[in-house]
């Protein structure tokens, strides 16, 4: 087991839920936070506890993101009109990483952003390896030719843990995908309740 899996799975535990959903979390198994102490009570959170709760768990999500690159898309968000946290939420999903993961080409966001950095997807015909690359309604991401016959792409393509929201126009036989819109919160298949309201009033303190 890799350190990388290693950490995903003590964030699960460490926020008491399965926040990707995946069926070899330990939380299947144990519902309880890691740690000797772990089945004692946990007394009730403060407005800053939840609020940072609710943060850890929305940063912890997209994966290796930082909290650097995490603040800056939240500043972002707050100086566009309308809710910031739906703007949060539509910077967060047109992240690169985000739409390959979505797709279903890997299958994690730690996998994506990996299968990113090493140069397998391309955006409007030009290879892109940055994770956080920003994708634009209408672009066309691909993954390269070489990258196809990947058994972790091919695998992730015929699972069907998840499904492909529909605010992506994905072809599996072409290996591309386009964002049709800018999705809301309520159009992102969280596998649980994330509250990115809580996440601008924790940077709003």
């Amino acid at each position: 087991m890799t350190k990388r899996i290693q950490a995903k799975h003590k964030i699960d535990r460490r926020l008491g839920e399965n926040i990707w959903g995946r069926p070899k979390s330990p939380l299947n198994n144990r519902e309880s936070r890691p740690g000797q102490h772990g089945e004692r009570r946990v007394s009730k959170q403060s407005d800053f506890g939840q609020q940072l709760k609710a943060k850890q768990k929305l940063k912890g999500y997209y994966g290796s993101i930082t909290e650097r690159q995490f603040l800056k898309a939240y500043k972002e968000a707050s100086r566009m009109k309308g809710s910031t946290s739906e703007h949060l939420i539509g910077l967060l999903e047109r992240r690169l990483a985000s739409v390959v993961y979505r797709a279903k080409f890997v299958p994690t966001v730690f996998a994506a952003r990996q299968f990113v950095s090493h140069g397998h997807v391309t955006v409007n015909g030009r290879r892109v390896t940055v994770p956080s690359y920003r994708v634009r309604v209408g672009d066309v991401v691909e993954v390269r030719e070489a990258a196809r016959g990947n058994p972790m792409v091919m695998e992730s393509v015929k699972s069907s843990e998840r499904d492909v929201p529909d605010y992506l126009d994905v072809d599996h036989a072409k290996m591309t995908v386009k964002i049709v819109r800018i999705p809301a919160l309520a159009d992102v298949p969280y596998p649980v309740q994330m509250e990115p309201n809580l996440v601008v009033e924790f940077y709003s303190r």
